[in-house]
């Protein structure tokens, strides 16, 4: 199936891609521009992202399932991918609320 009409990569591309960074690290944090930058492609209208985002919980979800990941180390993941995800929500509000004006 067609995902990114932009640059014609189906999810099997995406898939392959996907595995193929698990299988360096199977614990690491994939993203959209990660999949896209391992292809040599770039995010152009973007509107795949939502779709490529879905494909990559799938696959990374059937690999660990594949893989007989504990689901401590599954647990210690998500624990550390929601760390991250806070640490960087705080980045952002920080940034809202500089007082400076834009000239």
């Amino acid at each position: 199936m067609l995902v990114c009409s932009c640059n014609y990569i189906t999810d099997k591309e995406i898939r392959d891609v996907i595995v193929g960074l698990l299988d360096d690290d199977c614990w690491q944090l994939i993203v959209p521009a990660k999949v896209y930058h391992a292809m040599s492609k770039r995010g152009r209208c973007c509107g795949c992202f939502p779709n490529v985002v879905d494909i990559i919980i799938r696959t990374t979800e059937e690999y660990h399932a594949r893989n007989h990941s504990t689901e401590a180390e599954v647990i210690d993941y998500m624990s550390r991918l929601k760390q991250f995800h806070e640490e960087n929500r705080r980045a952002d509000i920080e940034r809202r609320h500089q007082r400076h004006r834009a000239a």
